[in-house]
């Protein structure tokens, strides 16, 4: 048996254990160690002194049937994560192009502003039949494939949008949103299935935020650019040549990501990056069934509740995303331009709750507390934005407009989290899908209903047909159980490794100044039957 040691590749958010020396398992002839993470000043009292780098732990013959293989990080995770960031950037633009300036395209095409919303309603509505077909691809044929799908739609849907620069083909144009929202069916289900493959389990909810990231990015430039880009003209023909111009980057934009895609995104790394994902790789295909995995899925109660909560919180941001513009220019005439900007306040504030709530949550594990706090947020700032929208003074709406995007888009990768804890082992893909069917059915009822509710009683009475689902929602938070079971794989597989190779003195000396009392108590659990009896209020 043979031991090395190598610094940690540990976020500064971590908690213990997340920084300091990683140690092979001690591997026998013919088998690859188990790679975990020890503290140091525990590995400097046995005489192993901490280096920089990693040390493989592994053996000529490779690893044996049924033996974890080695915990690593890959530098290209990096890489994947930002590539799929900007394709998801690029889609999510396509999706509200059009209700950013639905007025300029209701007078350029001839139609009605329910058609145009039907633009924008479309991605939710080809989303709900497809995610079983795409969610079974995901996990038969994996990462890379879907990623090539996505990015391959995407790419084919904005160049036919180029071919409906006449008013008369309107139908050209839907086709292509249309292609573009089948792109999105292999976009939404992606960030926490990257997070968990590619990252380790002390970055993986920054992991899952970033994916996110880019998504709620391409929202906002898709508030700000068309307005900026296509301005509202009388002319029709100067009006089909700016459009032209923002279909035309678009699909140069979606072509170069296409072929980074095909050129950077690979399947896995080399390694697992977290133990959950090593218990994941052992074991064998044929015990997984993509139907059972659904039902113990919809069996799993807190994550129903979940399903219901993040759709109609979701549901409000799609709903007040695609009505944005017309809430806005009926309070405000002529300006469409500062509408836009309206939407990116939202959006950017968002991105900034997302990466702060996915750091906060690497760093304290409280999925439970952090998601219902930003649910009751954003409920309090769906009625701040409700009441002051018709003001006047556009000043106090893009304040309101940016605390409320501030938690209501920063609840989304909240949600995909929250979902991977309370479903290990099941498929991150299924479970990040049905979240967001759940989203596009809401989103679907929530545009229609606050649409007509607008039309008849106005622009307040919309928004608080929307703060009564919030506060539904809220109140189904406060009944989902913190049952984090991808947190607690990872606690065994450390306190299996600690336990098997250092002495329980050092162990528990290195636990107490953690301040990890709870694996103490697991540890004696297993050790001492009657542990278990012991309340654990008096441990």
């Amino acid at each position: 048996m043979r031991d090395s040691a190598a610094q940690g590749m540990g976020s500064p958010c971590c908690p213990a254990f997340s920084r300091g020396a990683v140690v092979s398992g001690g591997p026998e002839p013919g088998e690859k160690g188990l790679v975990y993470q020890e503290a140091p000043e525990l590995l400097q009292g046995q005489g192993v002194k901490p280096v920089p780098g990693e040390v493989e732990a592994e053996t000529p013959n490779g690893p044996s049937p049924g033996v974890a293989p080695e915990v690593r990080l890959s530098l290209r995770r990096w890489a994947v994560v930002l590539l799929f960031s900007c394709y998801s950037l690029c889609n999510a633009f396509q999706w509200i192009q059009y209700g950013s300036i639905n007025n300029i395209f209701v007078h350029f095409y001839g139609v009605s502003t329910f058609a145009i919303d039907w633009l924008s309603m479309c991605y939710m509505l080809t989303y709900i039949p497809l995610l079983f077909p795409v969610a079974w691809l995901l996990d038969k044929r994996g990462l890379r494939l879907i990623a090539l799908a996505g990015s391959a739609f995407n790419c084919l849907g904005a160049w036919v949008k180029l071919g409906s620069m006449k008013p008369h083909l309107f139908p050209v144009t839907v086709l292509g949103q249309v292609i573009c929202s089948v792109a999105q069916v292999f976009i939404l289900g992606m960030p926490s299935r990257i997070a968990s493959v590619w990252f380790g389990s002390h970055e993986v909810s920054t992991a899952c935020s970033i994916a996110v990231f880019g998504n709620q990015l391409g929202i906002a430039v898709g508030f700000v650019l068309p307005p900026v880009l296509v301005p509202n003209l009388e002319d029709t023909e100067q009006l089909a040549y700016h459009i032209s111009i923002m279909f035309f980057i678009t699909a140069a934009v979606a072509t170069v990501l296409f072929i980074l895609v095909i050129i950077v995104f690979q399947e896995k790394p080399p390694f697992p990056p977290s133990r959950a994902q090593a218990l994941i790789q052992l074991k064998p295909p044929e015990e997984y069934s993509y139907v059972q995995s659904i039902l113990r899925l919809l069996r799993n109660t807190n994550f129903v509740l979940l399903i219901v909560a993040y759709g109609l919180n979701t549901g409000c941001f799609y709903a007040l995303s695609t009505l944005l513009n017309r809430m806005v220019i009926q309070h405000y005439p002529g300006e469409e331009v500062n509408a836009g900007r309206i939407g990116l306040t939202i959006v950017v504030s968002g991105m900034a709750g997302a990466l702060l709530s996915g750091i906060w949550l690497d760093k304290t594990k409280t999925y439970k507390q952090t998601t219902l706090v930003v649910y009751i947020m954003s409920l309090g700032g769906l009625v701040a934005y409700t009441f002051t929208l018709s003001l006047g003074h556009l000043w106090v709406v893009f304040v309101t407009a940016g605390i409320l995007g501030f938690f209501m888009t920063g609840y989304l990768p909240l949600g995909f989290e929250f979902a991977a804890e309370l479903t290990y082992p099941e498929s991150e893909g299924m479970s990040s899908g049905l979240l967001n069917v759940s989203a596009q059915v809401f989103g679907i009822i929530f545009t229609i209903a606050q649409g007509k509710i607008i039309d008849h009683f106005g622009t307040q009475a919309g928004n608080l047909f929307l703060c009564s689902f919030l506060l539904l929602g809220t109140f189904i938070t406060v009944f989902i159980k913190a049952d984090l079971r991808r947190q607690q794989a990872n606690l065994d597989g450390e306190q299996t490794d600690i336990s098997r190779d250092v002495h329980p003195a050092l162990l528990k000396q290195s636990v107490s100044k953690a301040g990890k009392k709870h694996k103490i108590s697991s540890l004696l659990a297993r050790i001492l039957p009657f542990w278990k009896t012991v309340p654990p209020s008096t441990r």
